[in-house]
């Protein structure tokens, strides 16, 4: 129940019981009225009862004065009381003002009747004084039935003075008995009047303001100081005090629910700074394997309750092959055909577990019945697919805790990344590859030169190779049928080096082949495959057959001719020694010294 409710119930029953006070009060005012109006009368009563038998006592005496003494004053003195009388009613007006019942008055009248009565005795007896009998007069008036009827009106007059105080007497204490009464009801409602406030103050500040508010304070200030363990204390009462709990206990939510926010914004920031961090990372690589080592940094950190791999597509194989991992992943095949993943046919984000019901991925634990929380991610870009990312819920983590959005937006980054990496190669590329005959150019081969390390059992030759009477070609046919002559060589090379070899267009129509941990005699044997190779090619322009294409060649090797930064000049002096020694042939440089103008010989 609510304290206003409490508070206005109080007042009701204070405003009732004042009422019932006033209300005693008035009647006890009323009775004390009465009481007073009871003595009042009693005391009028008295009063005008005192003299009731005063005329006949006063008119007996007198004639027995006159009959005993004959004094004339006497009988004047008689007859001027005697003259004086009114009627009965008359007479006993002032009684019945006063207050006097009819009944009473009748008796009075009665009384006064029969003292009347006597007055015929007492002339008889005045007669009889006047006549001289004196004695006659004294026996009437002292005979013993004037005595008799003189006592009995006198004992009917104490009777009505009897019955008057009786009955005044009855009202004075029935008032006064009245008026206590309702004197005691008032102060006893009073008395109840002022128990209840002090009931309801008690039970409203003790027990239902003071120890709530004492609890709810500790917990205010706990909360002002986001002190959010403070857990307001449930009442149960519909009351301000069950409000105000109520407001705090929502104040607290708000607050744990702020506080949740702000984590999770904490976290979320953190989270966007470490991605922001590994994206500048990722800008800042110059291969894959640098981009590799960042992913296998970050992306833990991340997400730590996934593990995963980079996955990169081979498009020779057209497939994709895992470049990195991190924290162990167990369900996905190293390798596998693009078709195998459905993130990759549809191009978005795939899920095979979870609150989507989905098909699973094929390279996700293949041969198993079951398939794992699992999130496939592809990576595009402008050009086309260039990975994919790949994650496994880890033991004893939710699917739930891992954010869609970072996901995202680490597939986007690591994915940009990739194409930055693969345009930033197709531009090197570009700027270290000859475009006639997509070999590498001198450019390339000056990096390659400058990084070269040569020991003595692992050597470096140096093939240069120059087509023989190339103007012909040019004169005779056009500069495009010289264009198709170099790609044929150009591509001849290409196809004729093996892993660890590199195939460079010098310039013109000199190219050079540059063979790590090959020895003289092996690098001789490859020059003259070379030789042999081109020399058989036939080439076709315009549906004409352009002759047949030699080459001279000169070849240098490190450490047994020359030190490696001499490997150009003397196998471009051995290539000159076979232009002068009739073309069509290798010439192999002597160890050194050597000058790159002496003619050589095989």
């Amino acid at each position: 129940m609510r304290l206003a409710t409490i508070t206005n119930w109080a007042y009701g029953a204070t405003v009732a019981l004042t009422l019932v006070s006033a209300t005693a009060m008035l009647l006890a005012s009323s009775a004390q009225q009465r009481e007073r109006d009871a003595v009042a009368e009693r005391y009028a009563l008295d009063s005008a009862t005192s003299h009731a038998d005063e005329d006949v006592d006063t008119l007996s005496g007198l004639a027995r004065q006159y009959a005993v003494s004959g004094d004339p004053a006497d009988l004047i003195a008689y007859q001027r009381e005697a003259g004086a009388l009114q009627a009965v009613e008359q007479r006993t007006a002032h009684i019945r003002d006063a207050g006097a019942g009819p009944e009473e008055l009748r008796e009075l009248h009665d009384a006064m009747r029969w003292a009347d009565a006597l007055q015929v005795q007492q002339r008889a007896a005045i007669t009889a004084r006047r006549g001289g009998d004196r004695t006659a007069a004294i026996a009437i008036l002292f005979a013993p039935e004037y005595e008799r009827e003189f006592d009995r009106i006198r004992a009917s007059v104490d009777h009505f003075q009897d019955r008057i105080d009786q009955r005044t007497a009855n009202a004075l204490d029935t008032a006064t008995s009245t008026s206590r009464t309702w004197r005691g009801i008032s102060e006893g409602v009073l008395a109840a009047t002022g128990l209840l406030f002090l009931a309801v103050l008690y039970f409203v500040f003790r027990r239902r303001v003071l120890r709530p508010v004492v609890k709810l304070s500790d917990v205010v200030t706990r909360l002002a100081a986001q002190d959010y363990d403070a857990e307001p204390p449930r009442y149960e009462q519909i009351d301000e005090i069950g409000d105000m709990a109520q407001a705090l206990r929502v104040f607290r939510d708000n607050g744990l629910a702020r506080q949740r926010l702000e984590q999770e914004r904490d976290a979320d920031r953190a989270l966007r700074d470490l991605l922001s961090r590994m994206t500048q990372r990722m800008q800042g690589c110059d291969n894959v394997a640098d981009l590799e080592r960042v992913i296998r940094r970050f992306v833990p950190e991340i997400v730590p309750q996934l593990a995963g791999r980079l996955y990169l597509l081979d498009r020779e194989r057209n497939a994709l092959v895992e470049a990195c991992s991190w924290l162990d992943p167990r369900c996905s095949a190293p390798e596998f055909a693009p078709t195998a993943c459905w993130a990759l046919r549809r191009g978005s984000e795939h899920r095979a577990t979870g609150a989507a019901i989905d098909v699973p991925c094929a390279h996700v634990a293949p041969g198993s019945d079951t398939a794992p929380e699992s999130i496939c991610l592809p990576l595009a870009a402008q050009g086309g697919t260039l990975g994919l990312l790949y994650f496994e819920l880890l033991p004893g983590a939710a699917l739930a805790e891992v954010p869609d959005a970072h996901l995202k937006m680490l597939a986007e980054n690591i994915g940009l990344a990739l194409d930055n990496l693969q345009l930033r190669d197709a531009l090197r590329a570009l700027a270290m590859a000859d475009p006639l005959t997509t070999l590498a150019n001198r450019r390339h081969l000056e990096a390659v030169l400058e990084t070269l390390s040569v020991t003595p059992e692992r050597p470096a030759s140096c093939i240069m190779i120059d087509i023989d009477h190339f103007k012909r070609f040019n004169d005779e046919y056009g500069h495009e049928a010289g264009d198709v002559v170099l790609r044929a060589v150009g591509k001849a090379l290409r196809h004729a080096v093996r892993e660890g070899d590199l195939a460079f267009r010098y310039g013109g129509e000199e190219f050079l082949l540059l063979l790590g941990g090959m020895h003289v005699d092996q690098a001789v044997a490859r020059a003259e495959q070379l030789r042999a190779h081109i020399a058989g090619l036939r080439v076709r322009f315009a549906g004409r057959d352009l002759g047949p294409i030699t080459v001279s060649a000169g070849l240098a090797n490190a450490p047994d001719h020359c030190q490696p930064d001499q490997l150009i000049q003397f196998a471009d002096a051995a290539l000159l020694a076979a232009k002068r020694g009739g073309r069509d042939r290798v010439v192999v440089a002597p160890e050194f010294p050597a000058t790159s103008n002496v003619s050589l010989g095989r």
